[in-house]
């Protein structure tokens, strides 16, 4: 099984973290560069204007764009894992896990990312600012879902053929998992849905579910998740599979009010 997480947009390069933690390089270095290459030809209003984010920010992501290189070394880089620092990454909480798990991690869990297309958990990532959905053409492609659905599709396809069961569990956004070509994998996709009660009904509420699902990866890990059924015992923070609700391909997990913390 495969687990697949979307990428974060706040990041953290200053928490300390063990040094002897062991790395490795990104599968799609040259692709990526290709994508930081056209990235570094714009300007911060371009790229303000391109990404709608703010001058600062802007100028912040300028400043990467241009430090950014095909060469990953400790100085200018930490693995992607430990790099991203979202509501999904609070969730996972991977500077609490052993070498062990990280390790089981680094063989079941794809990180999606509009400028380095997949990344494993230990994979070096240097600072950037590249959503998926971002309307950038480079070369041929009018956008990143064409520069890297057949890239991506042939990497997911060969990491599910090293798998005891070729499944994906989907813990991405629609955002990010629109790049992969389903059809071309032929695998088994289950979604994972995260519900919490409001007012008297349940309803996704997007930070929770964002958070929910770096629980989910986090749960996976620690159990060794190998197959399907085995998602069913989650019950992370007040969460509760929800079998009514649910589908063979779509679990929904739902948490009452008085659980959440």
């Amino acid at each position: 099984m495969l687990f697949l997480l979307s990428p974060a947009k706040s990041l953290d390069y200053e928490t300390p973290i063990d040094p002897s933690l062991a790395s490795t390089e990104p599968a799609f270095i040259e692709q990526a560069h290709v994508l930081m290459q056209a990235l570094k030809q714009q300007t911060p209003s371009q790229l303000a204007a391109l990404m709608g984010i703010s001058d600062k920010l802007a100028t912040l992501n300028v400043e990467r764009n241009h430090a950014w290189s095909p060469r990953f070394t400790p100085d200018n880089s930490r693995q992607a894992v430990m790099a991203f620092n979202g509501d999904v990454y609070e969730g996972l909480q991977a500077g609490t896990l052993d070498d062990v798990a990280l390790d089981w991690a680094q063989h079941h869990l794809v990180i999606l990312s509009g400028l380095y297309g997949a990344l494993r958990p230990l994979d070096l990532l240097q600072p950037y600012r590249l959503e998926m959905g971002t309307r950038f053409p480079v070369g041929k492609a009018e956008n990143l879902y064409q520069y890297w659905r057949e890239p991506l599709s042939a990497y997911l396809l060969q990491r599910l053929q090293a798998q005891a069961a070729p499944v994906i569990v989907n813990l991405a956004s629609n955002e990010y998992f629109k790049a992969v070509d389903t059809k071309r994998l032929k695998a088994r996709v289950i979604e994972c849905v995260f519900q919490d009660e409001k007012a008297g009904q349940y309803k996704i509420i997007s930070f929770l579910a964002k958070r929910a699902r770096g629980l989910m990866a986090r749960f996976a890990i620690e159990q060794r998740i190998e197959h399907p059924d085995a998602l069913l015992g989650f019950s992370s923070e007040g969460y509760r599979f929800d079998e009514q609700a649910s589908t063979a391909d779509q679990l929904v997990f739902k948490r009452k009010e008085s659980d959440r913390v």
